[in-house]
């Protein structure tokens, strides 16, 4: 087992492999979503050593974070737990606004610290950026909670570089939460060398790639929800995505341990990225992710992954 890890420079240290809980009340994001299953995925997370839980109010909207407050406050383990939530954005009329005001991040601050029963937030993402408001501004607003203790950490997601670098000019930022993976590694060239520098911690966001980097599909497989929109899904794309993966299969194979565990185990040897949030939807899923930590992979094994995902 790898020690914890640092979030960014904040005092937030955390198990390399977290979870990502967007199948946790996530009933927005995937239809037919039973919450007692969700529950109990975050109990046997928390139960089998993850110390890392990342919610959003988009989840839900606003469910998510309440299933993972009730299951923390039930098994008395909020010491052991790094929450990690994400503000915004607002729905109006069902559709998503985008909002990084101060009195708006003020009062979902506090909506967020009674959905997760707690009174403190470990690391507090801006989900999405505005138009309107400077970045380094919403930041600031996120530096008063956190010398308040109302927040560890400050967090962004789904910024541009150029935001990023913006909302950063005070060198607040802790942690960026980006799109990466296999799949779509654009993150390594524009934004990696900028949170290396900074000593922002980058966690990568659909590691997995929606599950088309655990080897559990096949060409004949259909998909009934997001998925269905997404390109690395579709068609010619598809088959060669799932000939790419059955190349990482028999490094898995020889190493006795499953694809998913191959891809992160990568992801982790990737200088800047320490840290992974792979989602689940079954107790049993959570507990195969952990196994991540006891792979090695060498030199060759680094360099073979990067050449069938070049």
């Amino acid at each position: 087992m790898r020690n914890k890890v640092q979030l960014g420079s904040s005092n937030v240290y955390v198990n390399p492999i977290g979870l990502g809980t967007n199948a946790v009340g996530g009933h927005n994001i995937y239809p037919n979503l039973d919450e007692q299953a969700g529950k109990e995925l975050v109990r046997t997370a928390i139960e089998s050593g993850v110390t890392f839980l990342d919610s959003a109010f988009m989840y839900g909207p606003g469910r998510s974070e309440e299933l993972i407050g009730e299951v923390v406050k039930e098994m008395g383990r909020r010491q052991d737990v790094v929450l990690a939530t994400k503000i915004g954005p607002k729905f109006i009329d069902g559709k998503m606004v985008m909002e990084n005001s101060a009195g708006f991040l003020r009062d979902e601050v506090d909506k967020a610290l009674q959905r997760l029963q707690t009174d403190y937030i470990d690391l507090l993402y801006i989900h999405y950026p505005d138009e309107n408001t400077p970045k380094d501004e919403a930041v600031g607003v996120l530096k008063e909670l956190k010398d308040a203790g109302k927040i560890r950490a400050i967090g962004l997601s789904n910024f541009s570089p150029e935001q990023l670098k913006e909302a950063n000019k005070d060198g607040y930022v802790d942690v960026f939460q980006g799109h990466y993976n296999l799949l779509n590694r654009g993150a390594e060239q524009i934004y990696l060398p900028y949170t290396r520098e900074q000593r922002i911690s980058f966690i990568p966001y659909f590691p997995l790639a929606s599950g088309l980097l655990t080897g559990k599909y096949s060409k004949d497989d259909a998909f009934q929800d997001f998925r269905a929109t997404l390109p690395h899904f579709q068609g010619e794309a598809f088959a060669e995505n799932l000939a790419k993966v059955d190349q990482v299969r028999t490094i898995a194979e020889a190493k006795g341990v499953e694809i998913a565990n191959v891809v992160l185990a990568w992801y982790l040897e990737q200088d800047g990225i320490d840290v992974i949030i792979p989602g689940a939807k079954r107790a049993d899923q959570v507990q195969s992710n952990l196994k991540t930590l006891d792979v090695q992979l060498d030199a060759e094994d680094i360099q073979a992954i990067d050449e069938i995902f070049k």
